[in-house]
């Protein structure tokens, strides 16, 4: 029975912490208006965690006055 209950919980761990390819969704859009584009970046052998750090939503305004946003989800 412990043999039993070490194996499968070796076998959850190896399932969440499993490294995958994960895809992270960017839509950008901007202040001046204009069409609402969507990006599709593929983050390679990466765990959960690790994904969600390299899939960051950001913002930035230029001097014009142009706020710029990009909406990233991890999916």
């Amino acid at each position: 029975m412990k043999k039993i209950m070490m194996i499968a919980v070796v076998v959850a761990l190896t399932a969440v912490s499993c490294a995958k390819d994960r895809t992270c969704t960017c839509t950008q859009t901007n202040s001046a208006g204009g069409t609402p584009t969507t990006n599709t970046y593929t983050i390679v052998k990466a765990s959960k965690s690790q994904g969600k750090a390299a899939c960051v939503s950001t913002s930035q305004t230029y001097t014009s006055g142009v706020t710029v946003t990009n909406d990233c989800k991890l999916s």
